[in-house]
Formats: C-alpha cells, structure tokens, sequence
C-alpha cells in the first residue's frame, strides 16, 4: 500500500508540474505572439514611417538620412543625382547612338538619339541607390518596372551605362520583385507565381527600407499604442535585439548575402524568420577570395576570424541601422577596439607603434576599399570600364594596406 501510495503521488506531482510548464509556456507564446508577424504579410498592415514619428521622433529622423532609407523613391528633381545641364547630359554609346538626360515639362527622361535624331524617350519613374556609389533608375511600363540604360556613378559625378548593359542602348531589362525585396520595404506583385516580366500594384510599393523592414508591419502596434498610451510595452511589433543571433544575421542576410534563390515568392520572409525557410543556401563554404566585395557583405563577414570566434558578433555589433555613420571611420574604430582593446586577446600589434592613432582608423587596414567584379561601369570617353570601389568585410591583416597606412602617417608627422 505504501508504495503505491507514493507512486500515485508521484504521478499527481508529476502532473502538476507538467501542466504547470504547459501554462506557462503558452502564456508566453501568447505574449510573443504579440510581436511577431504571423501568416503572410499583407499591404494594409504597413502603417508608414511617417507614424512611427509620433513616438519615435530622434530616431525617424536620424534614420531618414540612412542609405537604407534612401535605397530608393519617387524619381525628381531632389532625389535624381545626375547633371541634366547641356554638355554633361550626354552619354555616347558609339559615334551614332547616345542618350541625353533631360528634363521636360512632363518630368525627366533618359531620350535616345540615333544619327542625331530622337528615336525613343522613357521617364525616370524610381530612383534607386541612396548615391553612396550610385544610382540607377527605373521606369514604368503600364504596371511593369524595367531599368533605364543610364546609371549615375557617384566616384566621378558622371553619367555611365547600367551595370551588365550590352554596348548599346536598351530600355527592355525587367526588375524582378526579388530586386524590390531588397531596395524597398514592401511591394505587391499583381502577376501570378512564376510569371515573368513580372507586373506590380503602382499604389501598393513603399519605397525605401524604412521601419518596418526590420520591425515589422506596424498597423496593430500603432493602433494599439494610440488606444492605450499608459501601457509602456511595446505590443504588436518586434525589437531585432529580442531575437537570436542567427534570427538578426538572417535579417540582414536577406539583402546581403549575395545571389540567393528563393524557394518562396518575394516579400514573404519575415522579421524573426529564417533565411533557410525561404531560400536555399549554399552549403559549402565559400573561400573569401570567390566572393564579390558587393552585395555578400554577410558571406564575407562569416569568413572572417572576428565571426568565426565570437559567439555573439552580429551586422549590429558594427552597425547602427538608425544613424548614417557613412566614412566615420573612427565610429567603426572604436567599435572594432572595444572588442580588440589590450585587455583582450587579439589586440593591434601596431597598437605602441601608431599611439593614440590607433583608435582613429582600423578599418583602412583591416577592412580596405576594393574593386568589384559585379558593379562595373563604362564612363563617357572611357574604352575600359571602371569598377567601383567598396568596403571589404572581409575582416583580416592586409600587409600592402598596413605598409600604405604607416606611408601616410608618416608623411603626415613629417609635414607637422
């Protein structure tokens, strides 16, 4: 009798205990489900940047200046970079073939001329590059996107053709809605599954990456922060440092982790997501060497010894996504300091040569400006194309860039 006696409470005990675990643990799925965007987006769930201002005033307007803000807008006169001024309007595709950009009473267009005489004219529709390296440019063709023949390069202010564009003028390359998943918040794709060119909704595109590209759709969130403004907790929408590392990089990863082939129709993932559900990935680790510098910020990043021993280091680790620090090289210094400082193992050996200097600049050594093989573009009067110019994120000692710091520093004290 006693021994069944204290087996019975044991399975009472037991039961208890159980049941217990399973209320909590649907209490807090209940709670998370409150900030986490569930089912397919949908467009009326966006409530615009512009509402986030209501309560987050500092932080809208630091992030409007932001390259992720500015990654793409309405085409006019403010946001198109490029020089409509006679004699630095025009871009010769041979000695018969140009395209003039001009503005007209209709707005402005990129105008082909054959033997000097006008052959066809399409409108800068969409601006897309925040003008960090460049700009290209989009036009509407009833409710289909293609890109204009014309780019914008920011390294020399000049006028050059579209990246990948044959040496001759075409006005007929789709953007697909995987280009848009990237350059804007939200877009929606009219086209059936699978069709290609394929058709977007004019009126339903939120151009830019703005708030709710890495919050997520923030409808509820403000609806119920309005009707109930003495609740301090955030409802209905998703702080990214709440997430697990491998949920932040693949939010990031999204946009830069180079060609990936998605396995679901664009503008499905969402904030909190993994990237593998959505897209398939390259199982076999690339040599940094095989990756371009643009575009797979995140492949080069993960080949670096920064990453590969830190158990925490994320995009956002380096990178304030609400502040356009663009060149702030001693921003990004401190930032690589506070993990590399004397106190820690992997700390500059330069660190007593250079003195104070150190904290002004890491990232000219460690992460250099190099050239892509990806966005290469002919200049006007230029036979060879020019590749443009960015940051590696491929962390790691560059003797050549080390040796051309010490130059410079050099010549500096040398001048005082």
């Amino acid at each position: 009798m006693k021994v069944s006696f204290k087996y019975q409470r044991s399975i009472v005990v037991t039961g208890i205990i159980f049941f217990t675990v399973l209320l909590l643990t649907r209490c807090m799925n209940n709670d998370a489900s409150q900030n986490k965007t569930t089912g397919k987006i949908e467009y009326g769930q966006f409530a615009g940047s512009a509402s986030c201002a209501n309560c987050h005033k500092e932080i809208c307007n630091s992030h409007l200046t932001t390259a992720h803000y500015l990654t793409s807008g309405i085409a006019n006169e403010k946001n198109i970079l490029g020089s409509f001024e006679t004699g630095r309007n025009i871009f010769a595709f041979s000695f018969n073939a140009s395209v003039a950009m001009q503005k007209r009473p209709q707005g402005f267009f990129q105008v082909e001329y054959i033997d000097g005489k006008e052959n066809r004219a399409k409108q800068f529709d969409v601006v897309v590059g925040s003008g960090t390296k460049g700009q290209t440019y989009l036009n509407w063709d009833k409710d289909y996107l293609f890109q204009l023949p014309i780019t914008y390069f920011t390294a020399t202010n000049q006028w050059c053709n579209s990246p990948g564009y044959p040496g001759r003028v075409v006005f007929n390359r789709p953007v697909t809605s995987r280009c848009m998943e990237c350059h804007s918040t939200y877009a929606v794709v009219s086209a059936a599954t699978g069709k290609e060119p394929e058709s977007f909704d004019k009126a339903k595109m939120i151009y830019g990456v703005d708030c709710e590209k890495c919050h997520g759709p923030a409808t509820a969130h403000v609806d119920y922060q309005t009707k109930n403004p003495a609740i301090k907790k955030a409802k209905f929408i998703i702080n990214p440092s709440s997430l697990s590392r491998q949920q932040n990089l693949d939010l990031c990863t999204l946009c830069h982790g180079g060609r990936l082939q998605k396995t679901k129709p664009s503008f499905s993932f969402k904030v909190g997501d993994l990237l593998t559900d959505y897209f398939k990935t390259n199982s076999t680790p690339q040599f940094a060497a095989e990756i371009d510098v643009h575009g797979n910020q995140f492949g080069l990043m993960t080949a670096s010894k920064c990453f590969m021993q830190s158990k925490t280091m994320t995009c956002n680790s380096c990178h304030d996504s609400h502040k356009n620090e663009a060149g702030q090289a001693k921003i990004f210094s401190q930032r690589c300091i506070s993990c590399h400082s004397t106190e820690h193992v992997g700390a500059c050996k330069m660190s007593s040569t250079i003195g104070e200097m150190i904290g002004n600049n890491c990232v000219d050594c460690h992460m250099p400006l190099e050239q892509s093989r990806a966005i290469v573009v002919l200049l006007p009067g230029n036979d060879a194309p020019t590749p443009a110019k960015m940051r590696s994120h491929y962390v790691k000692i560059y003797p050549s860039e080390t040796k051309k710091f010490m130059e410079q520093l050099q010549s500096a004290s040398v001048k005082k």
